[in-house]
């Protein structure tokens, strides 16, 4: 690995306190464009002109990549680029004119209730897994908590008695997130008796979730207990992680929430990450609107 590199990726992990899931992300951006440089005979960063980063961007556009990709490894290389100017490494910053490519809005994909409903009906609160599937499903549409922050729940961190969760979010921002009655009893059935089921004797972990084996439940495995919950329920499609944050978002809004106030519930950093919610719930009510007034 170059040395320039190696001393991005630590200054990432130690001063911007980022999640190793997201140094991995530059990790792949920086290594991307080091073999392009490499290809057109640049032996160093300080090297690279203007007319070479548009020469790069057309090569990812050949490859036919996302906007989004493009605008990730731009975004990468800008910040890179930065820490090197501020270390002297190199004279210019040639990502720093780079017009960024307009992304693709695309609405969050929700749950209408009614299919939540077949959702929790799938889940067989009378075993083990059952119980541990109801719980976690119960949790991240009561909470709208990322599936990563959800793996990393300790027992500690639930408290039954006021109904509240505390999260542990990305840059170690914590935040105390309420939920009801429902989630309340389905975690306290599963904590009991399904948690103790599954961990058996051979474990004795804090860790909230569990898989079969008792071992602490992976985001992978999340995903494959979710799929399966969409297989035995009576609904038609694929479900995300993500899609049950969104439900939790919308069916918020859709009920008269304010936005601050789902915005500290989500841990969004800036309201604009939030308000791409408000077109979902404005393209739900004129959908209302145009199916039941007499005269639309």
């Amino acid at each position: 690995m170059n040395v320039s590199a190696k001393l991005f990726f630590e200054y990432l992990q130690i001063e911007r306190n980022y999640s190793q899931y997201t140094i991995e992300h530059y990790q792949v951006d920086v290594r991307d464009f080091t073999l392009f440089m490499k290809e057109q005979s640049l032996a160093d960063y300080a090297d690279v002109e203007y007319s070479d980063v548009r020469l790069y961007l057309t090569k990812l556009f050949e490859k036919n990549l996302a906007r989004k990709s493009v605008a990730r490894k731009i975004s990468s290389m800008r910040s890179f680029y930065r820490f090197l100017l501020r270390d002297n490494l190199v004279q210019n910053n040639p990502f720093a004119q780079v017009i960024m490519p307009k992304q693709e809005k695309r609405l969050p994909d929700f749950f209408y209730e009614e299919e939540l409903k077949a959702l929790f009906l799938s889940c067989d609160a009378n075993t083990p897994v059952g119980q541990r599937d109801l719980a976690l499903l119960e949790i991240l549409y009561a909470t709208g908590m990322r599936v990563s922050e959800c793996c990393q729940l300790r027992l500690k961190d639930i408290d039954l008695y006021i109904g509240t969760v505390l999260v542990h979010g990305k840059g170690q921002k914590d935040r105390y997130i309420p939920f009801g009655s429902f989630a309340q009893e389905a975690i306290d059935t599963y904590i009991n008796n399904g948690r103790k089921a599954l961990l058996g004797e051979k474990h004795s972990h804090d860790s909230l979730f569990v898989n079969f084996r008792g071992e602490p439940l992976t985001t992978n495995g999340v995903r494959h207990i979710l799929d399966r919950m969409i297989k035995k329920s009576s609904l038609n499609g694929s479900i995300h992680p993500h899609k049950l944050r969104h439900s939790f978002a919308t069916h918020l809004l859709n009920n008269g929430a304010d936005m601050r106030s789902v915005q500290e519930l989500l841990g969004h950093s800036f309201l604009s990450s939030t308000q791409i919610y408000s077109h979902v719930t404005n393209d739900y009510l004129r959908k209302t609107y145009m199916a039941h007034h007499p005269r639309a």
